[in-house]
């Protein structure tokens, strides 16, 4: 009876001790929800050839991000699958937190304008333009200027930008 005791209860220990190993080698997840209480962000600036992205609190830089581009990244986007990122003054629209690509904020591209340009020229002007994170698929990694008008940083990047940047914010895309 006490061989028998002895045995469970060794059978039991050595169970809670692979258990709590394997829980302690498991990789923490990080926060896909980051909280920001800083300066309110009234603002974003996109410079699409220098390739960077500035968050504004009335003007005043609060952070500056390196960026990728749609695949054909010079000139306003004009069509549907032409691969450029717009140029002009548009807001965020829309925030989505199940991203294909980890986190996103919509830009309210097309706007007025952009809709008459392409109906005139008789194309759609496409849309679904976003902020979001980093590339999932092998043929897009390690390359530049890889999305199909978006803009693009990296998934650790997008965390920040995705908490600090808020529906309504302006955005202005210069060349």
């Amino acid at each position: 009876m006490k061989r028998r005791r002895f045995i469970t209860g060794g059978a039991i220990a050595a169970i809670l001790t692979s258990a709590n190993t394997a829980w302690a080698k498991k990789k923490p997840q990080r926060a896909k929800f980051k909280v920001y209480n800083g300066p309110e962000v009234t603002g974003v600036i996109i410079y699409k050839k220098r390739r960077k992205m500035k968050l504004l609190h009335f003007g005043k830089p609060l952070r500056e991000y390196d960026i990728d581009l749609g695949f054909a990244p010079k000139g306003h986007k004009l069509r549907e699958g032409d691969g450029r990122t717009p140029e002009g003054l548009y807001t965020i629209n829309r925030d989505n937190p199940n991203s294909k690509y980890y986190l996103s904020l919509g830009i309210s591209y097309p706007n007025s304008r952009d809709r008459a340009r392409a109906e005139a020229a008789g194309v759609s002007p496409g849309g679904d333009i976003f902020i979001h994170g980093g590339p999932r698929y092998r043929g897009e990694r390690n390359k530049k200027d890889w999305t199909h008008g978006c803009i693009s940083v990296s998934d650790a990047e997008m965390e920040d930008i995705f908490a600090m940047v808020k529906i309504g914010t302006p955005i202005m895309i210069h060349p």
